[in-house]
């Protein structure tokens, strides 16, 4: 199956790019000039084309899907923090114009769009696909809804479109969840929220992938969504001190409850609403307070049961091959000094 991936610089989109080419699949990579795609450099470069331009530069999109029968949309704006400009050309004008590109390929046999269990606004009981989404009032969550209701009109035109919505993604290469929690242990600054016993809905990059590649070749995930989670039932608390000892770290001293979290996030986002050009970034924002104090555990029942989604990399698996990247990468540090 000839496909398209956005985002192959990025973390997910990097990682089901090198897993589609070590299964024989022929790949086109949207990427900017600027973008690094030195991740892929072992790929097989026969079965590897790279068009360079970006999610709003139209010629490039339809330059890009010429020929592919699978779209797999991974782009986007998932930080914590960023101006809403960024969101909004990523996220949202991004999508509408690649679902327009899309729609006129005739030969397209699946439009699967990233979309996140953030739609659903964090609520306090984790939902199943038929919870309604919510706005909460962060920038990623409403543009990631406006990016879902783009695709939503895209099928009811006809195009055939499956949406995922992961949970928790981490693994090698993973930067909030992975290269960011070990930078904050490392400099003592990790904090749980609540004493870390929410559920953080973890789901490893490569089981993560294996249920984007199902999806995109099932006839009955059609026109569907599905949540996705390994299933785990672990804490934040476990996967951060699990990864702190595999690291040689020390787990996390400062335990915030909810409420004080929630003040102390809202007084640090604050100068940078009134001072637009501040540089840098709050230490703690609400998005980040949310996705660590609401139960993450979204259940993935309707993707086990429509498409055979069944995680074959364990927690303690995927934890550790995180690490193993994480020392590589620090080794590799030290010896460029």
């Amino acid at each position: 199956m000839p496909v398209l991936v956005t985002g192959a610089s990025g973390f997910l989109g990097g990682r089901l790019t090198e897993i589609l080419i070590s299964e024989g699949e022929r790949v086109t990579v949207l990427a900017r000039s600027t973008s690094d795609l030195s991740h892929l450099s072992e790929s097989s470069p026969d079965r590897l084309r790279i068009v360079r331009g970006g999610l709003t530069d139209y010629e490039s999109l339809l330059e890009a899907m010429r020929d592919v029968t699978h779209v797999f949309h991974c782009a986007a704006a998932s930080t914590d923090w960023a101006p809403i400009e960024v969101y909004l050309e990523s996220n949202v004008r991004g999508t509408e114009m690649l679902l327009a590109a899309a729609r006129k390929q005739s030969q397209l046999q699946r439009f699967l769009h990233v979309s996140t269990t953030d739609v659903y606004g964090y609520p306090i009981v984790p939902c199943t696909e038929t919870g309604e989404v919510r706005d909460a009032g962060l920038p990623y969550n409403w543009t990631k809804i406006w990016a879902e209701e783009a695709v939503w009109r895209a099928s009811r035109a006809g195009l055939p479109v499956t949406i995922v919505r992961p949970a928790t993604i981490y693994g090698p290469r993973g930067k909030a969840f992975v290269t960011d929690i070990a930078d904050l242990l490392k400099s003592r600054q990790m904090a749980h929220i609540d004493g870390g016993r929410a559920t953080g809905g973890f789901l490893y990059v490569d089981n993560a992938v294996s249920a984007m590649i199902a999806a995109a070749q099932s006839a009955d995930a059609e026109g569907q969504a599905y949540n996705l989670a390994d299933g785990t039932g672990a804490t934040w608390k476990r996967y951060v001190a699990t990864l702190a000892e595999g690291l040689g770290r020390r787990p996390p001293w400062i335990d915030l409850p909810y409420g004080v979290a929630m003040a102390i996030a809202g007084a640090m986002e604050a100068p940078y609403h009134w001072i637009k050009a501040l540089p840098g970034r709050p230490m703690l924002t609400r998005h980040a307070v949310l996705l660590l104090a609401r139960e993450q555990e979204f259940p993935s029942d309707k993707a086990r049961a429509e498409f055979g989604f069944a995680p074959q990399v364990s927690f303690e698996e995927g934890v550790a091959r995180s690490v193993d990247w994480l020392k590589s990468r620090e080794r590799i540090s030290k010896a460029a000094i």
